[in-house]
């Protein structure tokens, strides 16, 4: 098998590690080797977390400039961010609900407007799916399952060496009981967005 590198941003909060954790579930359940690192930055002041997913044969678990072949991405900015990470073979997937940083806020920055954001990133990648993930969430019962939403997107692309099966098992085992049926239902709609 190839070996497939995908780059996950957010803010803190956003659920960046549980995605994390349930992609290297999966994987771990598809017999496929996975390596993940993260960097959490400012996660509890709303900084940016970043996961690192190597799965196949590799390594390292680092993804250098240029070197993504996923990009997930969980605010709209952050994604536009780590288009370094991109080239033009890469595919994007990112949630179009900002959450604006503490700066633009208090008057002090401004946001990106989303369709040059897209077009930028259209330009440089090979695809972009692009959507509202926070109100796909909600629909599922908690603006929290916005993170399981965009897993579903990236599984139904087909580009992971998972499946939905997977995935699920991977929720059953990695989330706490209350929230599996919630988690279930955020990534069928999220499967649903993307295709």
């Amino acid at each position: 098998m190839d070996t497939i590198r995908l780059i996950i941003v957010a803010v803190g909060g956003q659920g960046n590690l549980l995605a994390s954790k349930v992609l290297g579930e999966a994987a771990l359940l598809a017999g496929v080797p996975v390596r993940m690192s993260e960097i959490h930055g400012m996660a509890q002041r709303g900084g940016v977390v970043e996961s690192a997913i190597v799965f196949g044969p590799s390594q390292s678990n680092l993804i250098a400039d240029g070197e993504a072949d996923l990009l997930l991405g969980f605010e709209p900015s952050e994604t536009l961010r780590a288009l370094n990470k991109c080239n033009p073979a890469t595919t994007v997937i990112t949630n179009l609900a900002p959450l604006p940083p503490f700066t633009v806020a208090i008057g002090k920055g401004t946001y990106p407007d989303l369709d040059r954001l897209q077009d930028l990133i259209r330009a440089k990648t090979r695809q972009l799916i692009a959507f509202d993930a926070v109100a796909l969430a909600r629909t599922a019962g908690s603006g929290l399952t916005l993170n399981i939403v965009l897993v579903g997107a990236l599984v139904q692309t087909g580009l992971l060496p998972v499946t939905g099966d997977h995935v699920r098992e991977a929720i059953r085992t990695k989330t706490k009981g209350g929230f599996v049926d919630i988690n279930l239902k955020a990534l069928e709609l999220g499967m649903a967005a993307a295709q």
